[in-house]
């Protein structure tokens, strides 16, 4: 389980910080700029003419009676990332779309489909049952098209819990597209099943899927050459943003905490750093400073709820302490439930949620904030995703050291069974995760924009344990940053 924090000061050898995989960077992104001030100067003069370009193009499509053609411009828009320009005019689309109700009667299996899973990936409740008229004999739905088969199979993952039409959809469609991995596709074709079937297009992370989706976007007949210039130029520019980010993020580094250190934490007191070996009298000076540095800057720049961030960090301190305490004492959870009350709020989404809610500012109400505290099932769905799919990929690492019992072994303590037989458990309770993500965004008893926060922490999660513990063996990632960091598109 990764955890920032773990290890107790109950021997000599338990104080010595465990060694962790070094980041492959050092302090490469110091100095790295993918672009002169005079570069980003032009992209940005450039960027704005193009963007109102684009902008006349979504309000045509917007007045046309092509149904079509607005569904796969706001699509098209959102994966190669330059939606968040046209927030206010995507919205007036859609929520005309949703208006028509002669989109519900169109016979057409894709354009069904597309329509379904835009509508609710922006809260518009869509019935599932707008699906039921394309059964054939057995109840089954499909299609010998595979660019309508992956539109039908991302539309199935927008489903929430009971709607088995949905469930079989997945089922159905999943060996469907598998078969026609066998035949004779186009490699390119190919390569969006496979990625269609590894992650649903409503959980992949928006700008890794953006720098992805630029690349296959170039190559289709069919492209808007405005569109893709404004995503090139656009990304670009956010690279250059991101990367002056990189340079404070370059200086931080992961720590560990033990019971004492929890109450000096709860106690928010540096008197007691004297109880301390040196290597940790520096580590608890550092938090306490940064905390307080980190909410002052925050009430500084007018953001409410600043105070909130030093209660997140007390939090996240005792339930780190918790998890301790269960690895020294060797206890494994009797059930998945019980590992999930502490192992969910240490590992760190809620936090995270959390203060992207309190940096919204007046978008975020103190009901807001307060609400994220408690856990609400978009909160723990998100949690979810990261615990499970963590403890999925690192549990046979982490078995072979000391370290706290894993939902895997909860799970096989509660159910019996084999590693990969607890790991199929688990894997339905993300699912399930999934459905309540879903439910809340479709429920919007809260801003819309603060669950999408929610749910890209998920995405960015789900990503990060895909196949491994990329958290821990953040080599792993080295292609990725370098993809997105440092090659310009």
């Amino acid at each position: 389980m990764a955890t920032t924090c773990g290890v107790a000061l109950a021997s000599e050898s338990q104080r010595r910080p465990q060694p962790f995989t070094p980041s492959p960077w050092g302090d490469f992104f110091l100095n790295h700029r993918p672009c002169t001030t005079t570069q980003l100067v032009s992209m940005r003069e450039r960027a704005r003419a193009v963007q109102e370009e684009v902008r006349k193009t979504i309000l045509e499509a917007t007045a046309s009676s092509d149904l079509i053609r607005k569904l796969e411009l706001v699509d098209t828009l959102q994966r190669i990332g330059v939606d968040y320009h046209y927030k206010e005019e995507i919205h007036e689309l859609l929520h005309g779309v949703y208006d028509d109700s002669d989109d519900g009667g169109y016979d057409d299996l894709y354009l069904t489909s597309l329509r379904f899973y835009l509508l609710r990936k922006h809260g518009y409740t869509v019935s599932s049952d707008v699906f039921l008229k394309f059964r054939d004999e057995k109840g089954n739905i499909s299609s010998d098209d595979v660019n309508c088969l992956m539109t039908l199979y991302d539309a199935a993952h927008m489903r929430t819990h009971g709607e088995q039409i949905l469930d079989n959809i997945i089922t159905c469609n999943k060996s469907r597209l598998q078969h026609l991995l066998k035949t004779n596709l186009r490699p390119d074709l190919a390569d969006e099943v496979l990625f269609t079937l590894e992650t649903p297009r409503f959980r992949r992370v928006e700008r890794v899927e953006a720098q992805r989706y630029i690349s296959v976007y170039e190559k289709q007949a069919t492209r808007d050459e405005t569109v893709l210039e404004l995503a090139k130029l656009d990304y670009n520019i956010l690279q250059a943003l991101y990367c002056e980010e990189l340079k404070e993020l370059t200086i931080y580094s992961t720590t560990e905490e033990s019971n004492i250190f929890t109450r000096a934490i709860e106690r928010w007191d540096k008197q007691m750093v004297e109880q301390f070996p040196d290597y940790l009298k520096a580590i608890l000076i550092n938090i306490l400073n940064a905390t307080n540095k980190i909410e002052e800057d925050l009430k500084l720049q007018g953001y409410k709820h600043a105070e909130m961030f030093k209660k997140m960090v007390i939090d996240t301190a005792r339930f780190y302490s918790a998890e301790v305490k269960w690895r020294d004492e060797h206890y494994i959870p009797d059930t998945i439930e019980e590992h999930l009350k502490i192992s969910l709020p240490s590992s760190g989404c809620m936090q995270i949620a959390t203060m992207a809610f309190i940096l919204l500012g007046d978008v975020t109400s103190k009901e807001d904030v307060e609400w994220a505290f408690t856990f609400p099932k978009i909160i723990r769905g998100v949690c979810i995703v990261a615990r499970i799919g963590n403890d999925i990929v690192s549990h046979e690492r982490e078995a072979a050291t000391k370290h706290v019992a894993s939902t895997v072994q909860a799970c096989m303590k509660q159910y019996g069974g084999t590693v990969e037989e607890a790991n199929d458990k688990l894997r339905v309770i993300i699912e399930e995760a999934w459905m309540d993500m879903v439910e809340e965004c479709l429920d919007q008893k809260h801003p819309m924009v603060l669950l999408e926060k929610a749910v890209n922490i998920a995405r960015t999660m789900d990503f990060m344990y895909k196949r491994e513990d990329m958290y821990t063996l953040s080599v792993k990632l080295k292609d990725v940053i370098t993809s997105m960091y440092v090659n310009s598109v």
